[in-house]
């Protein structure tokens, strides 16, 4: 039951092949036999067991809610939920209990799906390998795959001695990692520069950002406001659009939403992708993108042009501006949102008291990571009344004429673009840490953060396993609010290339059953 998409375990409970509480208890034990992968900071088992039980009731009565009733899913640690710990990862929020839920959680909730619990991310969303949160970094399912250590050569052993244990990326990793590793059927995401589709990529699951305003921000701890988005993770693109049909429409508590209502809709089943244009930008071929990825890119291409879609190179003439126009418009906004945290209304509050100034000093020291102070004080820097029209405004500039290369090339007839999402498959913890996160975040967002301050969809979709047995994801845009397309078209590919299923068996013993599907390719991409 775990390894199955969600619209396969609702139908299976609409037809009381199983029923909600048999499914919380499984993907329960499931969050305890992973509990190292640390993919979780709270596990909401009480609040999910009452609501599993709710949703039981529902079923017998023949008055299901919907195709999320009785679904396990779990939430990223910085939207907000009522009477359950939302911490961000951080010192800061350590024990602070939101009098409210975040807009998105809510629609799921009314849904009848089930809060299996909070996953782990980077401190605040600032990172791209959730290895910055204080409650320590997450390890990819990955890692202990039949796929990655048949590559490695060695007998499995126990994970405390196993010191090889790959990133997830981030700052989603928390939610990719659940969502990769069974114990819930969809996860909610944020997605500022990638935070969403990084994570997806290097744990082999679909992570879907949609356009800016289609989803509500209310009670998403903000990073930066005009480029936050809920990201949705889910294990095939069908699913995705099933949260996304919850989730999409006007919210009267965050402006920033669409206005027209939107309907819930089901993807099409694309037959022909003749009619299709896809674009590839030239700019997006790096000079530090891993070999791997790149013939992965191409194959891809050729795979659309095989089926007579139309495949064009295009140009983004300001990519290369991009992610330092990212990182000024970034950390301005973060340093304006986390003056927040001062210690006066809630959160961590300091001892010192001789003066207000000291208090607010010590709190925030004690508060926030290196990172976050990091990030803040660049912020600062920018936004000085001597530095404002150097950077702030001039990285506004930029930033629009970052969008019109893509209204350009949109307008000139392509569809989507595909590109990659990541330089390279999953990399190991310590090699990861060996560059400080500026460094770090630079680099892994260097293919995502231009959507984000263009307000595009994007969904990065698994393709293949690498030569070391790791996933590898590609990235498709689309057209703002034209999320249904994109997502038919990413339907289409990941049909084409059926990705295989993660192999955990040796983790999961009790349930091998599960795991030992094995759906190899008919058409994948290893030619």
């Amino acid at each position: 039951m775990l390894g199955r998409t969600l619209r396969e375990v609702s139908a299976a409970l609409k037809q009381g092949q199983i029923t909600p509480t048999e499914l919380y208890q499984k993907c329960l034990s499931l969050i305890k036999k992973t509990k190292f992968l640390n993919a979780y900071i709270t596990v909401s088992e009480d609040v999910a067991l009452k609501q599993a039980e709710d949703s039981e009731k529902r079923y017998k009565k023949g008055h299901s809610l919907g195709d999320l009733d009785g679904i396990p899913i779990a939430v990223k640690d910085n939207f907000s939920t009522s009477g359950i710990e939302t911490t961000c990862a951080s010192n800061m929020l350590k024990g602070y209990v939101p009098p409210y839920n975040a807009t998105v959680v809510q629609k799921l909730l009314d849904q009848g799906a089930i809060l299996m619990g909070k996953t782990n991310l980077d401190e605040f969303a600032m990172g791209s390998g959730s290895t910055d949160g204080v409650f320590g970094p997450v390890k990819n399912p990955w890692s202990y795959s039949k796929q990655y250590r048949e590559k490695r050569k060695q007998k499995p052993h126990g994970e405390k001695e196993d010191s090889n244990w790959l990133i997830t990326g981030g700052s989603s990793g928390g939610s990719a990692a659940a969502v990769a590793a069974f114990t819930c059927f969809a996860a909610l995401g944020s997605d500022t520069g990638g935070s969403t589709r990084n994570p997806a990529a290097h744990c082999g699951v679909v992570g879907f950002k949609p356009s800016y305003g289609l989803v509500s921000r209310h009670g998403l701890i903000p990073l930066v406001n005009s480029m936050d988005v809920p990201g949705i993770l889910t294990r095939c693109v069908d699913d995705a659009a099933l949260v996304l049909g919850v989730l999409a429409g006007h919210d009267p508590k965050d402006s920033t939403t669409v206005q027209d209502p939107v309907k819930p809709f089901t993807l099409p089943t694309l037959t022909d992708v003749s009619k299709l244009c896809i674009g590839i930008p030239k700019e997006y071929l790096a000079p530090e993108l891993s070999s791997e990825v790149r013939s992965f890119w191409s194959k891809a291409a050729n795979l659309f042009e095989s089926e007579g879609a139309k495949v064009i190179e295009v140009s983004l003439p300001h990519t290369s501006y991009s992610i330092v126009c990212y990182h000024v418009l970034c950390t301005s906004e973060v340093a304006s949102n986390m003056a927040r945290f001062d210690g006066l209304e809630y959160g961590h509050r300091c001892d010192i008291d001789v003066s207000t100034e000291a208090m607010y000093a010590a709190t925030r020291r004690e508060g926030f990571n290196d990172v976050v102070r990091g990030r803040i004080l660049s912020g600062n820097f920018f936004l000085l009344k001597e530095n404002y029209e150097n950077y702030f405004i001039k990285a506004q500039k930029v930033r629009r004429l970052i969008a019109n290369d893509f209204v350009n090339v949109f307008n000139s007839g392509v569809d989507v673009l595909l590109t990659p999402t990541t330089l390279s498959d999953a990399v190991p913890y310590l090699e990861f840490i060996k560059e400080d996160n500026r460094t770090r975040s630079a680099q892994d967002d260097i293919f995502t953060q231009a959507v984000n301050m263009a307000g595009l969809p994007a969904v990065s979709v698994p393709v293949a396993l690498s030569n070391q047995g790791l996933p590898i994801g590609l990235q498709f845009i689309g057209r703002a609010f034209r999320d249904q397309q994109l997502l038919t078209i990413a339907k289409w590919f990941e049909k084409q290339v059926q990705f295989p299923v993660i192999q955990l068996q040796e983790l999961m013993d009790d349930c091998s059953s599960v795991f030992e599907i094995e759906k190899l390719g008919s058409v994948s991409l290893k030619q």
